[in-house]
């Protein structure tokens, strides 16, 4: 990664059924080897279980999981005379948002059983419950965060 240059951001296109920007950063989270139709079939599919499910719009379920999911705080390793500090730092906006769809996905793959769309459906679910895996996982960061708030001041 560059130290001086920051490479501009890219345009993100919304995805074509649901006309929403972060659902199709989603899919591209969840691509492997460049199989965006089959991670779109499956992102779609587990939208259609939510509506079923949930009886609410996907889409607004989709946000709220996303943003219970999202962290406010983390640690960032900082070196000071020999010793290093777990010093707790605020969370950019994309990071955030990077690090929270990465929970969410990460969380749905540990599932247990089933297709990826249930267990994709599941997590989202469970996260705009303020439930499941990618919530303590953020819980967890925010508790280390403030375990180390005495370093604070090592901030940069």
């Amino acid at each position: 990664m560059p130290r001086r240059y920051r490479p501009p951001q890219r345009e993100v296109e919304p995805d074509v059924k649901y006309n929403n920007v972060r659902i199709t950063m989603f899919v591209n989270r969840m691509m492997f080897g460049g199989k965006k139709s089959t991670a779109l079939r499956v992102v779609y599919d587990a939208m259609a279980l939510i509506e079923e499910r949930a009886k609410r719009d996907p889409v607004e379920v989709f946000e709220t999981g996303l943003r219970n999911a999202t962290p406010m705080l983390e640690v960032k390793p900082r070196r000071v005379g020999g010793s290093t500090y777990q010093v707790p730092v605020e969370v950019g906006a994309d990071r955030a948002n990077s690090l929270a769809m990465r929970w969410l996905l990460a969380a749905a793959r540990a599932r247990g059983g089933r297709s990826m769309a249930e267990k994709l459906a599941a997590e989202f679910m469970d996260a705009a419950n303020n439930q499941g895996a990618a919530i303590k996982k953020k819980e967890d960061t925010h508790r280390m965060a403030e375990a180390n708030r005495a370093f604070a001041h090592y901030r940069w």
